[in-house]
């Protein structure tokens, strides 16, 4: 930053402003000092809560003018890092700014505040008759400008895309206080460059998102679901080629879980085993349909055609939404294996999807040949190229983490692959960066957050 800020100048001016409900002392609330990653935060200076647009503005133009670091955060259920305060900086949290504006259902649009929590905003648009595609495990608790802030995939990625593809609008606050007004509602907009393109996935880095326009889909009518058993990765990808091609691309999740992975999912959230047998691997797969009947039908013939192929080796159809919800439970049972076998290492990293297997072979191999005595659990979404691995009970010294993590990242480094398929760079994996993008790429990145922020004072040691 181009100087250093006098802490007393910058919180009068704040309180001058504001009242002093929404600026309060930096200690005065401890869930703001971190998110769910283990990163350890320090104590801001103040913590910022506007209610508007225009609230924001002219608090980031009184930061900006004291050369202020700012963090901005959002539900804080980030994985990385990065939404949490080093220390002496003023957080601006977004869970005031968190309205419903509105749906457009003809246009097929939501508007947004970016302190909505994803959950919410799922029901208001599946009540009017819509379904916002973007959803996550930490939908009770994510907020939608975090999850543009951070390009978040999750479930529904195979179908819908990530964060980015149901952006079609955004309203942001840049470093000095001015606002960009891009809430465009438009899927064609060639009229210059696209601007909001810059924001989604810059981790709060270029400016804070305050307002978002989503692109909404049809509501399904109903959902098939299944989890199977197969017997290696291949033949999870030929499972996918052949859905795809039956359900003429209707799959709307696709996820795999190797048998280590389900095992210890099962036993941690206290779950019935799905199968009598074991496996080495399994999918779980689902179809938004819009005749459930008929669809239904298709679902379970297109399974009864891979199990004559040989591509599946049993199956498990849901036979009701509890049924579905039970076979969801054993996927998204990660935290309980966190809790009961950290500390652990979480890695989210991508590949090319033919690559997935081999590169879970070469992980599991480094893991096994340096670290025997550490349990290591897959998973991932194989259709969108994105791994999972929880390596866990892992030593604490810096050495042993970091010869962890280069045992995952060097593997993804020799498939042109990314260290972050979903979670964003943070301050975790930061020094990681190199690993996928090349030095003329970081170097542009720089020059991008210098020209929009020349002081330095957005997010600062987080990224970049």
């Amino acid at each position: 930053m181009s100087a250093t800020p006098d802490p007393l100048a910058v919180l009068a001016d704040l309180r001058a402003a504001f009242g002093a409900d929404e600026v309060l002392a930096g200690d005065a609330s401890p869930r703001h000092l971190a998110d769910w990653s283990e990163v350890k935060g320090g104590v801001p200076l103040a913590i910022l809560r506007p209610r508007s647009t225009e609230a924001l503005s002219r608090m980031l133009a009184i930061c900006h003018a004291h050369a202020q670091a700012v963090v901005p955060q959002g539900g804080l259920s980030g994985l990385v890092g990065g939404a949490v305060p080093c220390g002496g900086e003023v957080v601006v949290s977004l869970e005031r700014m968190n309205a419903v504006e509105d749906i457009d259902l003809d246009s097929g649009t939501v508007t947004v505040q970016a302190g909505a929590v994803l959950q919410r905003v799922q029901e208001i648009c599946r009540e009017a008759g819509a379904l916002l595609a973007i959803d996550l495990g930490a939908r009770g608790s994510c907020q939608i400008g975090g999850n543009v802030a951070t390009n978040a995939g999750g479930n529904r990625v195979i179908r819908y895309g990530m964060t980015r593809d149901s952006v079609l609008g955004l309203e942001v606050v840049l470093a000095d206080g001015t606002v960009l007004p891009m809430l465009n509602r438009m899927v064609k907009n060639n009229a210059g460059m696209d601007l909001k393109q810059l924001f989604v996935g810059s981790e709060g880095v270029l400016g804070i998102v305050a307002r978002v326009v989503l692109k909404l889909q049809p509501l399904p009518q109903g959902t098939s679901t299944a989890l199977v058993a197969v017997k290696d990765f291949e033949a999870a990808l030929q499972f996918l080629r052949h859905a795809q091609r039956s359900l003429s691309g209707q799959i709307s999740a696709f996820e795999i879980m190797w048998h280590d992975y389900l095992d210890a999912s099962v036993a941690a959230n206290r779950l019935r085993a799905p199968f009598a047998a074991d496996h080495p691997a399994y999918v779980l797969a689902d179809m938004h349909c819009g005749q459930p009947e008929t669809d239904a039908q298709r679902f379970e013939t297109m399974l009864e055609a891979a199990i004559e192929a040989g591509w599946i080796q049993d199956a498990v159809i849901a036979q009701s939404v509890a049924d579905a919800e039970a076979l969801w439970a054993i996927r998204d049972g990660v935290a309980e294996i966190i809790r009961e076998l950290g500390p652990t290492l979480n890695f989210d990293v991508s590949v090319p999807v033919a690559r997935i297997g081999d590169c879970a072979r070469r992980v599991r191999e480094n893991l096994a040949r340096d670290w025997p005595q550490l349990p290591a659990l897959f998973f991932g979404h194989v259709a969108d190229g994105n791994l999972h691995v929880v390596v866990c009970r892992v030593p604490q010294d810096a050495a042993s983490l970091h010869a962890v993590e280069m045992a995952v990242y060097d593997v993804v480094r020799d498939y042109a692959g990314s260290v972050s398929a979903e979670h964003g760079i943070g301050v975790l994996k930061r020094d990681w960066l190199r690993f996928s993008r090349s030095e003329a790429e970081i170097a542009l990145m720089r020059t991008l957050k210098g020209a929009l922020d020349p002081k330095g004072i957005l997010n600062p040691g987080k990224m970049l």
